[in-house]
């Protein structure tokens, strides 16, 4: 009869055994391209979408980013590219208070980091057609799709080199103020009553960035049907619904990236207890 290791992972189907590892799996994305236009937006609007034990920042600021990532060491040098979307915000714990980002959603092109991210680490990621980006007369631009729709276009131009002492600077200033957070939910059995899992968490992971450009970022959301995208035209008629109030200075960055720190492991965030 098959048992689990303790001291192994496992994903569904997980009667054929735990997930590989070996000296090549580490979590080292060793090219990872970012493209990221922050925003200011209405607060009570934004602040409807986060569960429970978490609040906005002091601004109520989005980020929508995409990632070319190339070269990752657990998918044996293959890559995949990604578009998110997180909301500044805080989590009041029993026992903790982090701030950083609470994820929204992530789409990502590729079926085995989706699964993973789901799966493992918790974190709400969907499926959507990523070309690479391209740069254009010195602007660069991205989108992401689904069943042929068009979801978002993200656009940054203007783009100017930032200092490393800058850089350095700006990365001390954030100290402790970077912590990426989602809800991990699962439904129950069917779909229906209370969930198998409900609880927040935190994904730890590393930067190492070789370049910092700023410049000027654009979104243009797409307004979506459910003929269109039947399974996430609420998610992006949400986001494009949120208004515009101010843009903030655009960001690319190449370098690497590194989503496996034993040190700090995702883990579950233990919330406040109701007061009786």
């Amino acid at each position: 009869m098959f048992s689990i290791d303790p001291g192994a992972t496992y994903m569904m189907p997980a009667h054929f055994g735990p997930r590989y590892t070996g000296e090549k799996t580490s979590g080292w994305y060793h090219d990872v391209t970012v493209m990221a236009v922050p925003y200011r937006t209405d607060r009570d609007k934004l602040a409807a979408l986060l569960p429970a034990g978490f609040e906005l920042a002091d601004d109520a600021i989005i980020t929508v980013y995409y990632a070319c990532n190339k070269n990752i060491d657990w998918l044996a040098g293959r890559g995949y590219n990604m578009v998110g979307v997180n909301a500044a915000a805080i989590f009041n714990g029993a026992d903790e208070q982090l701030e950083g980002n609470f994820t929204l959603v992530i789409w990502e092109n590729l079926t085995d980091p989706i699964l993973v991210g789901r799966e493992v680490q918790g974190i709400p990621k969907i499926y959507a057609d990523i070309p690479d980006h391209v740069i254009d007369d010195g602007g660069w631009r991205c989108s992401a799709s689904h069943f042929g729709n068009r979801i978002v276009d993200i656009d940054i131009k203007n783009l100017v080199d930032v200092p490393p002492a800058d850089v350095a600077a700006a990365e001390l200033a954030r100290e402790n103020k970077t912590h990426p957070m989602s809800w991990r939910y699962l439904p129950a059995p069917g779909g229906y009553g209370p969930p198998s899992v409900s609880e927040p968490i935190t994904f730890p992971s590393e930067n190492l960035l070789k370049q910092v450009m700023v410049g000027d970022g654009m979104l243009s959301w797409e307004t979506l049907t459910w003929e269109q995208n039947p399974t996430q035209f609420h998610i992006v008629n949400t986001l494009g619904a949120l208004p515009v109030i101010e843009y903030l200075p655009a960001i690319v960055t190449q370098g690497s990236t590194n989503l496996a720190l034993p040190e700090k492991w995702t883990r579950s965030l233990l919330p406040m207890q109701p007061h009786a």
